[in-house]
């Protein structure tokens, strides 16, 4: 047998892109994702011992994870992180301690999973599409490499999300919820957010940014209808020292990672505000309210946004940024 490469890693993956569906049942990425994890040799135990950290929302979900991120990887952890889309490879969605996992790492990981599942749809079981491949293949990674620690951005949504499989999180946070993909998960705002609460798990504490109270009201009547959940609302903390656009993300992490301490490493509390400024000045999250200075004379302004919302917050970031640097 030829050796598989890289490209032919991505071309498998791609080959599993699918049309985009007119409603969310036809769309439902957990679907499946027991029986294929079966296939793969591994249960809930498994998963179990990622210690996982699901953070849903509409903006800010991929800051606030790179944050938790940073913060612990600062307190020695070793730190997967799954997050989507990407900008420029792939393997920017599957990352240990930072870095994004290697072509090899990667090429390695795919096959292996991929010579384990269904290439045919059966009676019984689906063929896994692009992005339960994806959560499939940062669960074998993550698995592989022995992370202390898991932190996981669902696609869209949560409750159908191919993330969901996760029955026991450690630790579960929902982001700013805002008016988007209203198609498949509205149609106001409380439908939505019930979608993001569905990553909500009894006995697993839950945490928030500040919401608008139809989103709160929603949010906290899911943490009721499941047993042993204390949710809890996080103001941002004006003293962080980090740009303003970031500190309800940052705020959220900071509360999440420090949950996350007290349970799995709680000799590290001792020493978490070192690891807090520590994990901060390491933090790195290119495209969101980033400067590039080209040829000393030009800078760029990079952000990006897919809602009403976060355009408004991307335009006020720039519009009060590149006017204090004149």
């Amino acid at each position: 047998m030829m050796a598989r490469q890289y490209e032919d890693a991505i071309e498998r993956l791609n080959s599993r892109r699918s049309v985009a569906q007119p409603d969310l049942n036809q769309m439902r990425g957990s679907d499946d994702m027991l029986k294929l994890l079966e296939l793969l040799g591994y249960s809930q135990a498994d998963l179990g011992r990622l210690n996982v950290i699901h953070v849903a929302g509409t903006n800010g979900k991929g800051s606030t994870c790179a944050y938790i991120s940073s913060i612990l990887q600062s307190c020695g952890c070793k730190v997967g992180l799954y997050t989507s889309p990407h900008l420029l490879t792939i393997r920017e969605r599957i990352r240990i301690n930072g870095r994004p996992i290697k072509e090899e790492t990667f090429t390695t990981y795919l096959f292996e999973i991929w010579d384990k599942l269904p290439l045919q749809a059966s009676a019984n079981m689906d063929f896994p599409r692009y992005l339960q491949l994806l959560t499939l293949l940062s669960f074998h990674v993550f698995l592989q490499e022995g992370v202390d620690v898991a932190v996981y951005e669902p696609h869209m949504g949560g409750t159908y999300d191919a993330t969901n499989v996760i029955r026991s999180p450690a630790v579960t946070a929902v982001t700013r919820i805002a008016k988007d993909h209203v198609r498949l998960l509205g149609p106001d705002l409380q439908d939505i957010a019930r979608h993001k609460a569905g990553i909500f798990k009894s006995g697993c504490r839950a945490f928030s940014a500040p919401q608008e109270a139809e989103v709160t009201k929603a949010l906290e009547q899911r943490a009721r209808e499941l047993e042993n959940v204390t949710l809890s609302f996080v103001e941002p903390d004006s003293s962080l020292q980090v740009i303003r656009s970031q500190r309800e993300n940052c705020s959220l992490a900071i509360e999440v990672a420090k949950e996350w301490i007290s349970l799995r490493k709680p000799a590290k509390l001792l020493s978490f505000s070192e690891h807090i400024n520590r994990g901060l000045r390491m933090f790195d999250w290119p495209g969101r309210y980033q400067q590039i200075t080209e040829d000393g004379n030009h800078k760029w302004f990079l952000d990006g946004a897919h809602n009403e919302s976060g355009l408004s917050t991307a335009v006020s970031w720039f519009a009060e940024t590149s006017t204090s640097q004149r």
